[in-house]
């Protein structure tokens, strides 16, 4: 089964990802960049050209494919878990854990990059992400498994999941290195990390 991380944006699922693929020793993909290899544009274009309900038909095909291939760790995007069919297919294939985070973390992170972010690249900005988190979070709650996203370094939320992992699927931490030490330890918040989604 593949690992799949669901949340708001800014929430760090790519972050936390990544590093949470290198300590389980599997692959991991981000599923944005995967839309964005399939469509040959940045997500912000395929806002603008196509629309969003064309970008979510595009995500849904996307998330269905990589879920039929080998086990990975899959970061998704904000609304991909929004999706009934995406979550079935999710809920049948994977195992979904939900990156919590209160509106003022995520408004720290994304505001410094938001004309990335087509959802609130224009208009008030925190209006939106409010209301995106009384629409989606109770969605998100049906996910799998949940850890809170917040200020501490990513590392701290990687041992939260595979903690979690391990007493609920211990099959998918069967193959998980130690954590590194010394200078492969060090790690930074996510408003300072440079991977870390702004």
């Amino acid at each position: 089964r593949s690992i799949v991380l669901v949340g708001l944006m800014g929430v760090g699922k790519s972050s936390v990802g990544r590093r949470l693929a290198q300590r389980l020793g599997i692959d991991f993909v981000d599923a944005d960049t995967e839309i964005e290899k399939a469509a040959g544009l940045p997500i912000p274009e395929i806002f603008r050209l196509y629309g969003e309900a064309e970008f979510r038909r595009g995500e849904r095909r996307v998330l269905a494919r990589l879920l039929d291939e080998k086990p990975r760790i899959v970061a998704t995007g904000g609304g991909a878990f929004m999706d009934e069919e995406t979550r079935a297919r999710i809920a049948a294939d994977g195992v979904s854990i939900w990156l919590r985070a209160d509106v003022a973390v995520i408004a720290r992170r994304v505001m410094k990059r938001r004309h990335t972010r087509p959802l609130i690249a224009e208009g008030d900005a925190m209006a939106t992400l409010e209301r995106l988190v009384a629409e989606r979070h109770p969605v998100y709650a049906t996910a799998d498994l949940a850890i809170d996203s917040t200020d501490a370094p990513h590392e701290v939320a990687v041992d939260a999941i595979i903690a979690l992992l391990s007493r609920t699927w211990p099959a998918l931490t069967a193959t998980k290195r130690p954590r590194p030490q010394g200078d492969a330890a060090r790690t930074t918040s996510p408003d300072t990390d440079p991977a870390a989604p702004q």
